[in-house]
């Protein structure tokens, strides 16, 4: 993909366009839902099904009956017991 730079200005409450080349280009339709997030100093914007696709992928390994929010806290309160025990 060519690299493109374009100017935006953000409105008064926060807007900002999305120049139309730059939505051409990368297929945007009114109403897409897009993942806004920092990296260093730098804004960007991600499609939500690209950021969902990626996240997917990095969880595939764990076995969908798998639980890591009861795993998580399981060891926190393994951790909370060990550390009642100690001296």
């Amino acid at each position: 993909m060519a690299h493109q730079d374009n100017e935006v200005q953000v409105g008064a409450q926060g807007r900002v366009v999305i120049p139309a080349g730059l939505r051409k280009t990368l297929k945007l339709q009114a109403g897409d839902r897009l993942i806004a997030r920092l990296v260093g100093e730098s804004l960007v914007l991600e499609r939500r099904e690209l950021v969902e696709r990626r996240l997917r992928d990095r969880f595939k390994h764990i076995p969908r009956d798998v639980s890591l929010v009861d795993e998580l806290i399981d060891e926190r309160r393994s951790e909370a017991t060990r550390e009642r025990k100690a001296p």
